[in-house]
């Protein structure tokens, strides 16, 4: 069997990883000052607890953008073999792209794509803000 050089890179990846945790143990600094069991956030004392709640608009963007992201890994392909697939492949990446700007505008219809505030309400908070200023 040929599963020899299998074990040498395995061998050599174990040995690396032993090696730098071994490095990393007897050159690193030890210290035990207050903040050192915190997590560390940038400066700013953590408040309140890591679990939360996010809206499901959240986890619908984060579909999408997946989602258009393997459907441009597929253009990018045929963009690659464009001289070996000709016009049926020139075809076949045109009906591709008109399904995805269908299903682009289904979703801007649907509300998918609106996840910050409504700009009308903004607009409106705006002027009702500068129409009545505060007498200092």
């Amino acid at each position: 069997m040929l599963l020899w050089p299998l074990v040498v890179y395995g061998a050599i990846v174990l040995s690396l990883v032993v090696l730098i945790l071994g490095l990393s143990y007897v050159l690193g600094q030890r210290t035990n000052e207050r903040a050192t069991g915190q997590p560390y956030e940038g400066g700013i004392l953590s408040a309140g607890s890591a679990r939360l709640r996010f809206s499901s608009q959240f986890y619908l963007v984060a579909m999408l953008f997946v989602i258009f992201d393997v459907e441009t890994v597929f253009i990018l392909s045929w963009a690659i073999a464009f001289r070996e697939l000709g016009w049926y492949g020139y075809i076949g990446v045109v009906v591709f792209i008109g399904l995805l700007l269908v299903v682009l505008v289904y979703e801007w219809r649907n509300g998918a794509l609106d996840f910050g505030p409504d700009g009308k309400k903004i607009l409106k908070a705006y002027k009702k803000l500068y129409q009545n200023p505060r007498a200092d």
